[in-house]
This record gives structure tokens, C-alpha cells and sequence, in this order.
């Protein structure tokens, strides 16, 4: 999808994109897609469980990206608490080893998708995109 598609659709203001993440390097990357891509699309970085669980009680989280290797805990445990959100984004984990493993089970459990690292750039704008469009669709609906 072409990052213009992204512009296009996502008209309404900006859209909030927490990102739990504990690797530093990688948040360069991420921001210059997002700007260069879809400016209103803001990102909010957190590297813990517990300041994620505060970001996303204070509402307004579009879309939740969260990185595979949370020591001591991981994507899962912020997938488990999705559970019990009104409102919840969808979740994208990304990972530097993104396999058919770690896609299969995170599709399964109830992941939105799987993002490689580092980061395509038409990628993280598809995933992001179509994450937001599912969020926002089931918004519209309730």
C-alpha cells in the first residue's frame, strides 16, 4: 500500500500509535517512517509493561505495536490485557527475527500482524494502515 493511500484515509486528526519497544536504535527508523509517511500518525514509545497498561488506560491508542523480546515478559502478556480493554487497538509485534513461527502464533493468538525489523518502510505503512482501519471500524460499528 502506498504511503499516499495512508494519507488519504486517515483524515479525522491524529491517529496515536503506542509502541512498546526496548531497543533504542530502532526508534529512528520508526519515527522517520512515520513522518515521512503519515505526519499525523503520532508515536508514543514505552519499555515497560506497566507504563504501556498506563498509556493505554488513558485511551486515545489507535493502534499498539510491541516488540517480540520484552525480558521478562512479552507480547503475549500485552495481548492478554487487550482482553480486557473496551476499546482496544489492535496489536502488531514486531521482531529482528520475524520467521513463520513468531507469525503463525502471534496471527493466532490475536495479533493484527508481525512486523520485520529493521523496518520496511511500505510494511510498517500497511500494517499500521490496516490495523488503524480495523480499530476504527469496530469504533464506527459500536
Amino acid at each position: 500500500m502506498a504511503p499516499s493511500i495512508a494519507l488519504a484515509s486517515v483524515r479525522s486528526g491524529v491517529v496515536k500509535i503506542l509502541w512498546v519497544n526496548t531497543v533504542p536504535e530502532c526508534r529512528a527508523s520508526l519515527e522517520t517512517i512515520l513522518q515521512h509517511s503519515a505526519p499525523q500518525w503520532t508515536l508514543i514509545e514505552r519499555t515497560t509493561l506497566a507504563s504501556a497498561f498506563e498509556a493505554l488506560a488513558d485511551g486515545g491508542i489507535s493502534v499498539l505495536l510491541c516488540d517480540a523480546d520484552l525480558h521478562p515478559h512479552s507480547w503475549r502478556d500485552l495481548l492478554a490485557h487487550l482482553g480486557c480493554l473496551p476499546d482496544a487497538p489492535p496489536l502488531i509485534v514486531t521482531s529482528r527475527l520475524a520467521d513463520e513461527w513468531l507469525w503463525a502464533e502471534a496471527l493466532n493468538l490475536g495479533a493484527h500482524d508481525v512486523l520485520a525489523r529493521p523496518f520496511d518502510p511500505t510494511e510498517v505503512v500497511r500494517s499500521i494502515h490496516s490495523a488503524w482501519l480495523r480499530w476504527n471500524g469496530r469504533r464506527r460499528a459500536a
